[in-house]
């Protein structure tokens, strides 16, 4: 044994200075191995097979034939899988989505539903095999078109109530100086991360061990956990490395069905998901129809404001995409109501995607908000600072540090908002009419209970051990930095090490909630080792590890409004003879609490914006009405923001602190889309003199509304 301290010299604090990942070289040299890229000795490969009809019944699968087939090893469907529990709730408080519950019944509900498994020794012998398999259906009518008024919409509550509301909503509408009425269309998206879905499953000495890629091995191990009814000791799930996931590596049906034909087989089996699979597997970002009422005095205050957006789930699983949640937090009045409706079609369920809720959320609410300024003859900056509320409009709690105000006013400083010409069509520059555009953002700052663990080994570096997941934005290094200034060392004598739920339950890489959760952890577990070796505390060979437990000190966090907030900035050149619309330079300035990473925040925030881009210029994925599948379901198909489109964009924030806060940090991967698109489009508005309300902003809508069409 030896005594150890961390430093005796003075510190330079890591947080808040630009470092470059700490897995990079790994990751540019390919030697860090995803999912699907980990070997395995004896390792089989499964293939689904997915319903070609959009809703029925299977009457018969012809299994013979591809039994026989090279290869093949077994073909698991409805008739032969194992039996799953789904009377659970699992993580995030909700039922598990039957998607992921594959094989337990003959029901398909949408085009694309697993209806068996192929498993073979090779993945073309599997593939082929899958493809050969012939499936007889008994096919039902379908329906997938999304209405604002359809007759099977109704209020749900998701994660926040369906509903809220206070005053006469009517009665401050007529009373009301200026009133704008309007309905806003945002259309289905897809995740495609760039790594598509995998995991391998086997059973080793009893124990179920899973490689996959998600976004927390928390979540996975505990699903798979309550699925097969096993206990929590004999479930094991590593993640070290995760090529995206927005939202969509939850748990879903290659996972389980992989588990599926490891216990069958009691062979290693890996099930991998084709990029056209994902759009049927993967979940989406639900359509939306929102309508928003918004009545102001003659001064531009809100005297009443409603948002009713309504969103498409599944017949067999009601997942709400809730887009009036926005206006709870950005905006009060007299009046205010917001509600979530959800419509069940027959299509796959939608899931979380980039800021959920709020990012076409506020497409509608911030374009409202620009038409109202026009009306009001009000500067749509000016318009918004009106209408900063002291409280949360809806839960009436203080505010924990909101900067709207700050952020609008820098960003019309660097953007030069100033000299803005504020009618509509009036610049040009040779073909192209030119506009500028802005809007708000907002995401909750919202913390989970996690568990870390530090150790100091005789060698002067250090371990951190914590189940958290870094899905491409710099988790690793942040937590590097976090741990090196609670230890007061440098960065360099810590190892992060990840992804693996024999660390102990952490937060998943969601919700913007994933590096304050697990700084939290790390830094008490961290300080605390920190205060042993300063106190002469012996240093074993095997190292000293100090474990901690945030659950307490989470609950204990005092109730308030916390969130991130930007101001969002466009310029846009519109040529309304090709109806191209070109997004020539962006500005997000944001207040996002305590920056660990210099680099790898700007990096997301930059990520989000582009996002914006994509959503207001391009993204959307258009369902066929006879198949009720996804026309297109691949990167060539589905349309995103590409370099070409990608202008200059600039990334600024403020300070913002909370003395109340013992973190700081707030969340930055998704409050950086949250407006973006809004800011877009009224740029567009600006340029042009026409109002485009439903999204994409695509080159017919601008031609259709150049002739004549009073909105788009």
């Amino acid at each position: 044994m030896s005594t150890a301290t961390t430093t005796t010299s003075v510190h330079t604090p890591s947080v808040g200075t630009g470092h470059t990942r700490v897995e990079g070289r790994d990751k540019v040299t390919g030697s860090a191995r995803y999912a699907a890229e980990v070997p395995f000795a004896g390792l089989a490969h499964g293939w689904l097979v997915l319903s070609t009809i959009a809703r029925g019944r299977i009457r018969a699968l012809d299994t013979d034939p591809v039994l026989a087939m090279p290869g093949v090893l077994a073909v698991l469907d409805h008739r032969n899988a194992p039996q799953l529990n789904t009377e659970y709730i699992g993580l995030l408080g909700t039922r598990p989505d039957p998607t992921c519950a594959v094989f337990q019944h003959d029901r398909v509900p949408h085009l694309g539903w697993p209806v068996a498994l192929v498993v073979a020794e090779t993945p073309e012998q599997a593939r082929e095999a899958a493809e050969a398999l012939v499936v007889h259906y008994e096919q039902e009518p379908h329906d997938i078109e999304l209405t604002g008024d359809h007759p099977g919409g109704r209020p749900v509550d998701g994660h926040m109530p369906a509903v809220t509301e206070k005053g006469d909503l009517d009665a401050e509408l007529a009373s009301s100086a200026f009133v704008v009425d309007a309905e806003y269309t945002t259309p289905e998206e897809h995740h495609n991360p760039m790594e598509p879905h995998a995991a391998t499953a086997r059973w080793d000495d009893g124990r179920l061990e899973v490689t996959d890629s998600n976004q927390g091995v928390t979540w996975v191990a505990g699903e798979l956990q309550n699925l097969f009814s096993l206990d929590a000791a004999s479930v094991h799930v590593r993640s070290e490395h995760v090529g995206g996931g927005f939202g969509s590596k939850g748990v879903r049906a290659h996972q389980v069905a992989a588990v599926m034909a490891a216990t069958v087989l009691q062979r290693p089996v890996r099930v991998a998901l084709t990029r056209r699979q994902m759009f049927a597997l993967a979940g989406h970002r639900s359509p939306t129809v929102q309508r928003v009422r918004l009545g102001a005095d003659a001064g531009g205050r809100l005297r009443a404001l409603e948002h009713r957006s309504v969103s498409r789930t599944s017949t067999m699983y009601e997942f709400v995409e809730p887009s009036a949640g926005v206006a709870r937090v950005m905006y009060d009045a007299d009046a205010h109501r917001t509600a979530n409706h959800v419509v069940p079609l027959d299509v796959p369920s939608p899931t979380w995607m980039r800021a959920p809720g709020e990012a076409p959320g506020s497409f509608a609410l911030e374009a409202a908000l620009d038409e109202l300024a026009e009306k009001c003859g009000i500067d749509p900056i000016e318009l918004r600072l009106r209408n900063e509320p002291e409280r949360g409009p809806v839960s009436g709690l203080p505010f924990a540090g909101r900067y709207v105000a700050a952020c609008f006013r820098e960003g019309a400083r660097r953007f030069g908002w100033a000299d803005r010409d504020s009618r509509p069509g009036v610049r040009r520059e040779g073909r192209w009419l030119l506009g500028t555009g802005t809007a708000a953002a907002s995401f909750p700052a919202g913390s989970a209970p996690s568990t870390a663990s530090a150790t100091a080994h005789p060698d002067g570096t250090f371990t951190i051990r914590i189940s958290a997941a870094d899905i491409g934005t710099g988790a690793r290094t942040a937590l590097a930095l976090i741990a090196a200034d609670a230890l007061q060392v440098s960065p360099e004598r810590i190892r992060v090490r990840i992804g693996d739920s024999d660390f102990g339950p952490a937060m998943i890489a969601g919700g913007s909630m994933g590096t304050r959760s697990w700084s939290w952890a790390v830094r008490e577990a961290a300080g605390e080792l920190r205060e042993r070796l300063a106190l002469g505390a012996e240093l074993p060979a095997q190292g000293l590890t100090v474990r901690s437990d945030t659950t307490e000190a989470v609950s204990a966090l005092r109730p308030a409004e916390r969130h991130s907030y930007g101001a969002q900035f466009a310029e846009v050149a519109v040529d309304v003879t090709t109806g191209e619309v070109r997004v020539r330079r962006m500005l997000g300035v944001f207040a996002a609490g305590r920056i660990v990473n210099p680099l790898t925040a700007r990096n997301q925030l930059m990520g989000g914006m582009v996002w914006g881009i994509s959503m207001a210029l391009h993204e959307e994925a258009a369902r066929d009405r006879a198949s009720g599948g996804v026309v297109g379901a691949d990167l060539a198909g589905y349309h995103v923001a590409t370099h070409a489109d990608v202008p200059p964009i600039e990334i600024g924030w403020i300070e913002d602190t909370d003395p109340d806060d013992p973190v700081g940090i707030k969340g930055i991967g998704e409050v950086g889309i949250v407006g973006a698109a809004a800011a877009v489009a009224n740029a567009v508005w600006h340029a042009t003199g026409v109002r485009h309300r439903n999204l994409p902003i695509r080159p017919d809508r601008v031609l259709t509304a150049a002739a004549g069409a009073p909105d788009a």
